[in-house]
């Protein structure tokens, strides 16, 4: 089984395993310890990760990103239209009531959702990990915002569960982080007096801070806070309007209406934001910007400062919110951990000094990888298989859920909603309600402060329905128990409901006959659960709307195997045309007789220009496979022939030192081969000799042989010989030596028997010493 973490990142994301000891970040295709969180569509396949990140200037209309900021969102969330719009180039759709993109694909107009999207992205980390790990990959645990809602996480959960994945866990990212950080400590005090750590992550997209306090085994999560709409992609736009201004009137071009130029200056903008980090001053050229115009410019990192002012002074009212919620003092923080890339800009780092005076700001986890890790040490946590270190982990619910429903005929006064699980109520958590109801009834759970939530999320959780309510003999209405649960993942859900059925059962007592006087037999209170049917409903896809999707992707995934399996073969064609016309005048031109070159340059031309005919570039994968086989068909025998020529005097090499060293040992006097038999080293003489005779005929033959026909004597050959060679006379040279005989006692001096009794000096006879058969063992039966 194996034990993979993912950080599901804005920009990038990251696959943490769990091996060798140890937790290691993988590398993806092209040797990248992380991978573009993007889905790109084309006319023949799609391309995911470092293959759309390679083509997004091309074909950026299609090339989707936001995949994390957008899962589970609808298209008229005002956060949609207002912030993520602008940092997205396709086009954004309503599908079946959630945002989803309308892209070309195919060379036709196809719609996906959000979280089909992530779904495709999830596969494209799951075979990055699987191909890694040379083993299929299923179970994973996935590090998500902590300000993520109840309907953004079964969103991810349903795309995990479209990619063939099983999410063991949803961990918030701050938690992840913590975890990783506190796991690996041999240090920790004792409960009483935990460690108390302040984690900051600025990202590229969002601010997330976290208050946790560490002790012995376990970590446990005491307040959070966020800004959703702080990162660097956020400065990065900030400098984007700053040179788009600048721009305008320099050059006379409108940059922020050319969706293409916004692009490249966004990724020109980045580079300079990362230079002025670790410099004073820096130059910013953006190649054809519009119409050709190449535009350059340059800014001092005290100009940054003062154009990203208003995106680092909101930095600090989140870590004050967060400090505060925790009911701690700065003088009880004992450490500040930074994490995230946009952490490196000196600005942000100045805000966040800044909200915690005198605190020194350590970084001393991985920046970038730190939240994998915690999730991979997660995984292993929930893993069967693979040992961790205690350690439990406390998180945290960080928006109120309250139930809520319509009061009874018979008590219109009644309340008619309650707060479940309010914030900070710990995750898991389960909660059992009681309702007094004569008939079927309907509950509502919704998040009681809409106000707190991202953008224009809807408030609304689960709904709960009981079909029918068992009456009371006497008529009362029943108590119905109603199970609701914050699991795991941080998703609310209505589990069971039932009633309590209540029956009193006198004890027996084994007394016969009874005895006259006794007290009366006691009785014996039973509680019988009995469920009653419900109906519950939530936001995830229904089971055969998942399934329909997995289908279609596992559909798309095999079509894209099979464009790149297509595409493999035709370069490989392609590459054995070139490659063996080259070698035909160089190193195999000893090796080639002048009409097999002139019939293979013919067929290699012929493959040539057939591969760049319109036939040739949509051809199937068997057609590219049927060509190359039928070159190598005419290629093979010359390059059998030049490898045969290096291999053969290698493996005459090992013949003959094999044969030299069974030889020397055959007719060596030496003592530990004295007890072989002379006619067995006379065999293994005679092997040796015969053997060397053949290669020599055989290798004098071949001298005489052009080096353009094939070879008589091959190191296939060769190394047949001389393994028959080696199962011959091993066994005879390293035959053991015999045992020497047993010599018995003579009489009178025989050693007393082991077990006999032995005289003691008063002539008494003593037992034996006992035998020693090591330790001893006492059996037990163990219930």
């Amino acid at each position: 089984m194996a034990v993979v973490g993912i950080d599901f990142g804005t920009l990038h994301s990251k696959i943490g395993v769990a091996r060798h000891r140890g937790i290691d970040i993988i590398t993806n295709e092209v040797s990248n310890r992380q991978t573009p969180s993007l889905v790109a569509f084309g006319p023949k396949q799609r391309s995911i990760g470092e293959s759309a990140k390679t083509q997004e200037t091309s074909n950026f209309k299609n090339t989707v990103g936001s995949l994390k900021r957008l899962v589970g969102r609808t298209l008229n969330d005002p956060q949609v239209q207002d912030v993520e719009k602008k940092f997205i180039n396709a086009k954004l759709v309503d599908v079946n009531g959630t945002v989803g993109t309308e892209v070309t694909y195919l060379g036709e107009k196809a719609t996906f959702s959000y979280t089909q999207l992530v779904a495709m992205y999830l596969g494209k980390l799951r075979d990055t990990a699987a191909n890694e790990l040379k083993t299929g990959v299923t179970d994973v645990v996935i590090a998500v915002p902590g300000w993520y809602t109840d309907v953004q996480r079964r969103a991810v959960l349903d795309a995990a569960s479209i990619a063939g994945l099983n999410t063991l866990r949803l961990i918030n990212d701050t938690t992840a982080t913590a975890l990783g950080y506190g796991i690996t400590k041999s240090d920790l005090p004792e409960a009483e007096n935990p460690r108390h750590v302040i984690f900051v992550d600025v990202g590229h997209a969002g601010l997330s801070v976290a208050v946790v306090a560490f002790s012995k085994g376990q970590l446990i999560v005491q307040s959070t806070a966020y800004d959703r709409n702080l990162g660097g992609r956020d400065i990065d736009y900030a400098l984007v309007q700053h040179f788009a201004h600048e721009f305008a009137a320099k050059y006379k071009i409108d940059v922020m209406s050319n969706p293409k130029a916004i692009f490249r200056l966004t990724a020109g903008c980045e580079k300079l934001k990362k230079v002025l980090s670790a410099n004073s001053e820096a130059p910013l050229n953006v190649e054809s910007i519009v119409s050709d115009v190449d535009a350059s410019s340059k800014l001092t990192r005290d100009e940054l400062e003062a154009f990203i002012a208003p995106v680092t002074d909101r930095i600090i009212a989140p870590l004050h919110r967060a400090l505060a919620d925790s009911g701690l003092t700065l003088d009880q923080i004992d450490a500040i951990e930074l994490i995230g890339g946009s952490t490196r800009v000196p600005a942000v780092r100045q805000r966040i000094q800044e909200a915690f005076p005198g605190k020194f700001l350590s970084t001393t986890l991985n920046q970038d990888e730190a939240i994998a890790r915690g999730a991979t040490f997660a995984c292993a946590m929930l893993s069967p298989v693979f040992r961790v270190r205690d350690f439990h982990v406390s998180d945290i619910n960080h928006f109120p859920i309250k139930v809520q429903w319509t009061a009874t005929p018979s008590d219109p006064d009644e309340d008619t909603e309650l707060t479940v699980f309010p914030q900070g109520n710990g995750i898991p958590s389960t909660k059992v309600l009681s309702f007094y109801r004569k008939e079927s009834f309907n509950i509502e759970a919704v998040y009681s402060q809409p106000e707190l939530l991202p953008g224009g999320i809807n408030p609304w959780v689960a709904n709960f329905t009981a079909k029918e309510v068992p009456p009371t003999a006497n008529g009362d209405a029943t108590c119905v128990k109603l199970k609701a649960r914050l699991n795991l993942h941080g998703v609310m859900s209505f589990e069971a409901a039932y009633v309590e059925e209540v029956e009193e059962k006198e004890e027996t007592m084994d007394v016969d006959p009874p005895v006259e006087g006794a007290a009366p037999p006691k009785k014996k209170r039973i509680v019988r659960k009995k469920e009653i049917p419900f109906v519950a409903t939530n936001t995830s896809l229904d089971k055969s709307v998942v399934e329909a999707l997995r289908e279609q992707e596992n559909q798309m995934h095999a079509a894209d195997k099979l464009v790149y399996d297509t595409e493999d073969r035709k370069n490989a064609l392609e590459e054995y045309v070139y490659d063996t016309r080259s070698k035909l005048d160089e190193r195999y031109a000893p090796y080639v007789q002048a009409q097999e070159k002139s019939k293979l340059l013919v067929a290699l031309q012929e493959a040539e220009d057939w591969l760049y005919t319109e036939e040739g570039e949509e051809a199937t994968k068997s057609a590219y496979v049927s060509r190359l086989d039928a070159l190598k068909v005419l290629g093979d025998p010359i390059t059998f022939r030049y490898k045969e020529s290096d291999d053969r005097l290698k493996a005459i090499a090992q013949l003959r030192e094999t044969l030299n060293n069974y030889m020397a040992q055959a007719t060596s006097n030496d003592e530990k081969l004295a007890h072989i038999d002379e006619k067995d080293k006379q065999a293994v003489v005679e092997k040796v000799a015969t053997v060397q005779k053949w290669l020599e005929d055989q290798n004098v033959r071949q001298s005489e042989r052009p080096k353009n026909v094939d070879p008589i004597l091959t190191s296939a050959e060769i190394g047949k010989k001389r393994d028959e060679v080696i199962y011959f006379a091993t066994p005879i040279l390293t035959k053991p030596k015999p045992k020497p005989p047993v010599v018995p006692p003579t009489s009178g001096t025989q050693t007393p028997k082991s077990g006999a009794e032995t005289p003691a000096k008063d002539g008494a006879t003593s037992p034996p010493p006992p035998e020693d058969d090591g330790p001893s063992v006492t059996e037990m039966d163990v219930d």
